[in-house]
């Protein structure tokens, strides 16, 4: 009992941050979705996020000078004045076990997003939308390279 004394605190002051008598601050979806995108890529094992319609359209993108690949692909979210809630979709690596590849998932991203923004993550929901095999990408480079160099 003492433990739930002492997680009640907090997570009131991690939430009143966001709602003080001196105003409140509001979090953009994109923000989120930005942050719990960056948070999946640096997890071992994730090879992209996206379906793959997504992914095409991002790699179209990456090949126009001064474009960038959008952090939040592969990325929904649902934010409220003191709660996020997450979904993803991801390709893993093969020979990752997506079980604990889930987990880490899960935890890297409530992690980074409650500590940048203060919003407590209630749910983050994983859909493995494909896998990526050993030569897939190699493919993918032989395939721009073209006929004369």
């Amino acid at each position: 009992m003492a433990e739930t004394t002492t997680k009640t605190p907090a997570t009131t002051e991690a939430t009143g941050a966001l709602v003080t008598s001196q105003g409140s601050t509001t979090i953009a979806d994109t923000v989120v979705q930005k942050i719990a995108g960056l948070a999946t890529h640096e997890v071992s094992g994730v090879h992209s996020l996206g379906g793959g319609a997504a992914r095409a359209f991002s790699a179209i993108r990456e090949r126009i000078p001064g474009a960038t690949a959008s952090a939040g692909q592969g990325v929904s979210v649902e934010v409220g004045e003191k709660q996020a809630a997450v979904d993803l979709q991801v390709v893993v690596e093969y020979g990752v076990s997506i079980a604990d590849l889930s987990r880490s998932v899960r935890r890297n991203v409530i992690t980074a997003v409650e500590r940048m923004t203060g919003l407590e993550v209630v749910e983050v929901n994983i859909a493995v939308g494909d896998l990526n095999l050993p030569g897939d990408d190699a493919d993918d480079r032989g395939a721009d390279t073209g006929r004369v160099q």
